[in-house]
């Protein structure tokens, strides 16, 4: 009864009217991504979502992966969707065009992996995986590396993974147990246990090539002592084709709460040949290339499932029929009312579509940022647009993954005990929204990356990328009679509540780091909705001015959720600054027996 089709509208307004298109165009390799060539692309996105991934969502999460003696195998419809979509390049959207990708910007292949996740988060996970591996071997892998198999991932011939987690250990890395021994001729034999390993195993693609966290035989101790090393299934042959297995093996799949349809695997790697990507005992600095990538991807799917939970719990509330309206009867001619008349659905709704909306252009302002880290000429530029990504990512990663787990609940409470019932489809999303607030670092460890590394980097150079344009915005519209009182007072007062916040929780963490680490995740959560509140100003401005044109609906209705957002979630930002002035005391004064 589910049924998905991306919001196109929207997302062009994001694209093209949010976001400073110009700015996007005057990057190298970026001069024609004009509406003419981007709006095709985006709707032929749609349809390989809608048409092909979405019908095979459902069916995929009841089937799940098999595995037998060390061959997994996906759901019914997995390997002829990921042929089309390898077949119609989709997969080197972003990729160097001299390894067959397109060059597209981020910006742009941002808006398609949302729409992937909103139809078929699962499927997305086998891609999703490659892009990072991509990323981290032509950023740190040598000539011969990246020639051997750039060219057969950005085809989506061959896939990739991330191996880190091992079963005694996942985010203090320090603690791995791999070991790589030196072969003698440049390769070297990798030995360990990692699990959790997302498309570890498959039958996708041709090749596997698993990127994988291990020490040498003279690692000095702790995270100091990480290399990273290429270790595919298969031992490419001369001709580039698949060879040899390698000693690399799926032991198990887990059986999880959601994603039942991405191989989650435990993999054993037993005298595996590798290479080594980048240099010795520097690998976790290599690996954090594909993190990163990750975590922002990790934030795009709690995006997608918000919004398909969205369109269905509207569509649900404009059908089902329930009660009348408490203020009189809106539809005489039914036997009662459609449920979107009462409040608090309203609420719900509004909820959804206001978070929804702002993530949407809080992700598209931060693949802006990328795009101009990776592509501007000036040195300058590059270094400012590559902080602000870096202050960005974990309230990305995180604040959109909380939103998407608060949206897919609601969504599912919105159809009452028909979101509980699996044939509408609404549990799945709840199930599979969890897992990205604990992978590629849980949200509690972004928190902590914010306030313990990104606030004080350069001496708050990081958080100026974000302070400076916001008070310069506020400065210049405070004096809009159209903006000021709904829209810049609001957001003005929220962002003296951040700028307050962030003294106080660096002031107190000098002196007391558990006082930042009790700050943390309540500073992350101001930082989001503010950022939020200031993505919301800028879309309400554009809004007003366009509010009487051949699209009046479309602004008047963005109007009447900016409104929504600045009066009923912009503040929480008291709130939560509240908590955060109050200090970490009352978390450490109880005793650890008394828990």
């Amino acid at each position: 009864m589910a049924a998905y089709n991306a919001p196109l509208r929207d997302m062009r307004f994001v694209l093209n009217e949010f976001m400073d298109p110009a700015r996007l165009r005057a990057l190298p390799g970026c001069e024609e991504m004009t509406p003419d060539l981007v709006d095709p692309i985006l709707e032929e996105a749609n349809k390989l979502c809608s048409e092909v991934l979405f019908p095979i969502n459902r069916s995929g999460d009841e089937e799940g992966c098999t595995i037998e003696n060390g061959v997994v195998r996906t759901p019914k419809g997995f390997k002829q969707a990921y042929d089309l979509y390898r077949d119609g390049g989709w997969n080197g959207l972003t990729a160097d065009p001299d390894y067959g990708g397109q060059g597209l910007p981020r910006a742009v292949a941002l808006l398609f992996e949302e729409m992937m996740c909103s139809a078929n988060l699962a499927f997305g996970m086998y891609p999703g995986l490659t892009h990072g591996a991509i990323a981290a071997i032509s950023k740190h892998g040598t000539p011969e590396q990246k020639a051997t198999y750039l060219h057969k991932m950005v085809s989506g011939e061959w896939t990739g993974t991330m191996c880190l987690t091992e079963p005694h250990c996942g985010t203090d890395l320090g603690l791995i147990r791999s070991r790589a021994v030196p072969a003698g001729d440049g390769s070297y034999r990798i030995t360990g246990s990692k699990i959790f390993i997302s498309a570890g195993e498959h039958d996708l693609a041709d090749n596997i090539i698993h990127l994988v966290l291990a020490k040498l035989p003279d690692a000095p101790k702790g995270t100091r002592g990480i290399s990273l090393f290429l270790v595919p299934k298969f031992l490419p042959k001369p001709d580039g084709t698949p060879g040899m297995r390698n000693g690399a093996m799926c032991t198990a799949l887990e059986h999880k709460m959601g994603i039942k349809a991405s191989a989650t695997c435990a993999m054993s790697f037993e005298d595996a040949v590798g290479w080594m990507v980048g240099e010795p005992h520097r690998g976790l600095a290599a690996m954090f290339t594909m993190m990163n990538e990750a975590r922002l991807g990790v934030g795009i799917q709690g995006l997608g499932l918000a919004e398909v939970s969205y369109q269905n719990a509207v569509a649900y509330a404009k059908d089902r029929l329930q009660g009348r309206a408490i203020d009189g009867t809106k539809h005489p001619d039914k036997p009662a009312d459609p449920i979107i008349v009462h409040p608090d659905v309203r609420r719900m709704l509004l909820t959804m579509r206001a978070q929804i909306e702002g993530c949407r252009a809080l992700a598209m302002w931060t693949a802006l940022e990328q795009d101009v880290a990776h592509r501007h000429p000036d040195a300058a530029e590059r270094e400012a647009a590559d902080d602000f990504v870096q202050l960005i990512t974990p309230i990305v990663k995180a604040y959109l993954t909380d939103v998407g787990w608060d949206a897919t609940a609601l969504g599912m409470q919105v159809l009452g005990g028909h979101g509980y019932i699996r044939e509408w489809g609404m549990e799945q999303y709840v199930r599979d929204a969890r897992i990205a607030q604990i992978y590629e670092g849980t949200n509690g460890i972004q928190a902590l990356d914010l306030v313990g590394r990104k606030m004080g980097a350069h001496a708050g150079r990081y958080l100026r990328r974000f302070f400076h344009p916001v008070l310069s915005y506020i400065e210049a519209k405070s004096e809009d009679e159209a903006l000021a009182e709904e829209f810049i007072l609001p957001l003005s007062k929220a962002f003296g509540r951040l700028q307050s916040c962030t003294a106080e929780v660096a002031r107190r963490g000098m002196g007391d780091p558990f006082e930042a680490g009790a700050a943390a995740s309540d500073y992350l959560r101001l930082f989001g909705i503010t950022a939020l509140g200031y993505c919301w100003a800028r879309m309400a401005e554009i809004a007003l001015q366009k509010q009487d044109g051949e699209e009046a609906a479309f602004y008047k209705a963005k109007l009447a959720t900016a409104r929504f957002f600045m009066q009923r979630i912009l503040p929480q930002t008291g709130s939560l600054a509240s908590q955060i002035m109050a200090g970490g005391k009352v978390l450490k004064e109880m005793e650890e027996a008394a828990f």
